[in-house]
């Protein structure tokens, strides 16, 4: 028995927790105050230089030099419960003391000529981490994802309709460390990556106030050394690669304008289940939707919103026990759950802003995606690893023997400065 627990938590300190800080998969929802005030919208509906990664087209609304500065800080609640290293007592629970992250972002539009606009966005676009150093039962797990986006932007408009194209630079980090049983540091430190990529989007003003708008952002494979093979290795998992690609998204939005009232909804697929990385942890495409209404003042303007896309991760079949060959599916399962729980649904937002002068504008927006939780069966893991240690009895347990679950909520708080010359 002794052996069999230590082979149980060993498998488990290689996926201690890892929840994601970000909400459709692991994106933000929108980039820039307004765009997340909204829905996450912004693939029509024109929010000034924010728009750069949205949908760079929309940058050919713009009108002399904006400036955009600030960030978001995202508080993330996630929680893990489970028993598949302390079966047959209780099982761990821990919530992650990584509850608050910040997250940059700066933007740049400036009209060159009549017809074209140069732009500039630096954003902080997903993160995922949890700090379990403090818990020895989850033992003192800690991981850290970090992705930045560079994109400069060239953007061709007329009266009717405007395209925009931007090259993106990607900087990427992944840190995974926990303690074994047995004292010993286990991690290879932080490893980063840069890759490379495009955004590309248009718009077409059917009437006066009326947009339609289509943009797509290409792939981005990013390769972190020795940090998701050593992981899924731990859990006896093998033929994963340590590339994690932020996947393709395909985007459409329409934007209705008037007497200072804006109503916008998007609709776009992010391609998850093409993804390497995600592909490999059966991952599916995401269709996400974005709701937006916003009203403008005399110098002040507010918004409300709604954002749902599904969860992305399929669960495989976790009916089969140890011996009937059900191991690597619950592995795969229990490595989502408690590795990768972008398990977040819905998402409710608000926000407003102020002219402060005549050329400076403060905007502050709310995210709130309540509470959510998922449980995977553990029971082959159990066995499975209970069997390795010489327990041949163990394979045999029931597939629903242990379990994993995880409970997430978030709320982020966004602000930045606009200015206008």
């Amino acid at each position: 028995m002794k052996k069999t627990k230590l082979a149980l938590a060993i498998a488990t300190t290689a996926m201690v927790s890892t929840p994601v800080l970000a909400t459709n998969g692991d994106n933000l929802i929108g980039l820039g105050a307004q765009s997340r005030a909204l829905g996450g919208t912004g693939t029509a509906a024109f929010y000034g230089s924010e728009n750069a990664l949205t949908n760079p087209g929309l940058l050919g609304k713009s009108q002399g030099t904006e400036f955009t500065i600030g960030g978001t800080i995202f508080k993330p609640s996630v929680k893990a419960t489970s028993n598949i290293a302390t079966y047959p007592g209780p099982a761990a629970s821990d919530t992650s003391a990584n509850d608050t992250n910040i997250i940059p972002e700066v933007s740049l539009s400036t009209r060159l000529t009549d017809n074209w606009t140069f732009g500039l966005g630096i954003f902080g676009s997903a993160g995922m981490g949890v700090d379990y150093q403090d818990s020895p039962a989850l033992f003192n797990g800690y991981s850290n994802l970090q992705l930045m986006k560079f994109a400069p932007t060239i953007s061709y408009n007329s009266d009717k309709f405007g395209i925009g194209v931007a090259p993106v630079i990607q900087y990427g980090a992944l840190d995974i460390n926990y303690t074994d049983p047995m004292g010993k540091n286990v991690g290879h430190g932080m490893s980063s990556d840069l890759g490379y990529g495009y955004n590309i989007g248009g718009y077409f003003d059917i009437f006066e106030g009326m947009t339609l708008a289509l943009a797509y952002q290409s792939a981005i494979d990013m390769k972190y050394k020795d940090q998701i093979t050593t992981a899924s290795n731990g859990l006896g998992l093998s033929g994963f690669s340590d590339h994690l690609e932020q996947p393709a998204e395909i985007k459409a939005g329409i934007a209705y304008t008037i007497k200072g009232f804006m109503l916008t909804a998007d609709a776009k697929q992010i391609k998850w289940g093409d993804a390497k990385g995600y592909k490999d942890f059966n991952w599916k495409d995401q269709n996400v939707f974005g709701l937006g209404a916003k009203y403008a003042g005399n110098r002040y303007w507010v918004g409300v919103g709604y954002n749902y896309g599904e969860d992305p991760i399929d669960t495989l079949d976790q009916s089969k026990t140890a011996a009937q060959g059900g191991y690597s599916n619950q592995a795969v399962n229990l490595f989502n759950n408690h590795f990768f729980p972008a398990i977040m649904e819905s998402h409710f937002t608000f926000g407003g802003g102020y002219q402060l002068t005549k050329n400076l504008a403060l905007d502050g927006a709310i995210v709130y995606a309540p509470e959510i939780s998922k449980t995977v069966s553990t029971g082959a893991v159990t066995g499975g690893l209970g069997a390795q240690s010489g327990n041949q009895q163990a394979a045999m347990m029931p597939a629903d023997a242990t379990e994993h679950k995880v409970t997430h909520s978030q709320i982020g708080y966004t602000l930045s400065l606009r200015m206008n010359f």
